[in-house]
């Protein structure tokens, strides 16, 4: 059985000996050009920004960069999501929702160690919200629960309310959000049907508020904010303070640290090594001693994209 089987190997699997000079020599350059695509993937410390679309996750954005990348370097059959079995370290610094898009912050290598100061930095989002409905989720995406008149609010009158929601303000996070409870998002306990407490309020900061377009039922605003910060809430809290309610229609986020929408933010078809390389900040070289203070305290830290309350669904 044995030599009926190496038999039938030999049949049918031609052996690299048996190939011809020309055969041989085309698999030794593809194979050089795969690892050396690999290396060159392997090499990348830094971070950089590509464009997140409206619709999928933040982690599947990631999930298909990773993917995308892989495969250029040729590895068979790239599984992303099996962290541990695959040679690419990859994060991003701070999620959108699955409904809103724009820059997306994503580090690699070492540069996923920098992505932290992402999640607490400065962002700006541009937010076109819809008067008059109030959803469970605060968005689009919600389920309608409220509906409330708004002939009485004026442009006048909403500018000069903004200016309640510029500086340090507390906020009360939506309850459809990437924050947990007992170790879940409290956004798939309630698509599980579980009740969940609103997390108290908590002190954001809001550098600048304007008012764009006013075209009753619709309003444009543009936002810059720290961490932790929910366009979604704003909204909805804005409009309450108008007497009556609102949700988020469409949200883009224009800029994240030193990283903007028109400048940074890398399209899917710009996914590439060479494409990434260019845009790509590299790690500041840390000193010995500051090297293994980082080593000692990351290993009390979470990663940036597993912050409990970091920007999560958040920063929306």
């Amino acid at each position: 059985m044995r030599a009926e089987q190496q038999s039938v190997a030999s049949g049918l699997i031609p052996t690299y000996m048996a190939m011809t000079s020309s055969s041989r020599a085309a698999i030794a350059i593809s194979m050089a050009v795969q690892n050396s695509s690999l290396s060159k993937l392997q090499s990348f410390n830094g971070i950089f920004a590509i464009y997140k679309k409206q619709g999928p996750t933040s982690a599947d954005v990631l999930n298909t960069l990773k993917k995308a990348l892989l495969k250029e370097a040729g590895v068979a059959n790239p599984n992303p999501r099996k962290r541990n079995k695959q040679p690419l370290k990859i994060g991003h610094g701070g999620t959108l929702d699955s409904n809103a898009s724009g820059v997306l912050v994503v580090g690699i290598g070492e540069g996923t160690k920098m992505l932290t100061t992402m999640l607490a930095g400065s962002k700006k989002y541009r937010a076109i919200g819809e008067l008059g409905k109030a959803t469970d989720s605060l968005d689009v995406t919600g389920n309608v629960i409220e509906e409330k008149s708004y002939d009485h609010i004026t442009k006048e009158a909403f500018e000069e309310k903004l200016k309640q929601f510029t500086g340090e303000i507390m906020q009360v996070p939506p309850l459809y959000s990437a924050l947990k409870k007992d170790g879940k998002r409290m956004s798939v306990l309630l698509k599980q049907g579980q009740e969940v407490e609103a997390k108290p309020a908590r002190p954001v900061t809001v550098y600048s508020l304007s008012l764009q377009d006013f075209s009753p039922p619709y309003f444009t605003i543009d936002v810059e904010c720290g961490g932790g910060f929910y366009v979604r809430s704003l909204v909805d809290d804005l409009a309450k303070a108008l007497s009556s309610c609102a949700h988020i229609k469409e949200l883009t986020r224009t800029k994240q640290g030193q990283f903007t929408l028109e400048e940074h933010a890398l399209k899917e078809d710009r996914w590439t090594l060479t494409d990434i390389s260019q845009a790509l900040q590299p790690c500041p070289k840390p000193s010995g001693q500051h090297k293994n203070a980082k080593k000692a305290k990351s290993r009390h830290m979470p990663t940036p994209s597993e912050s409990k309350g970091g920007d999560g669904d958040t920063n929306d």
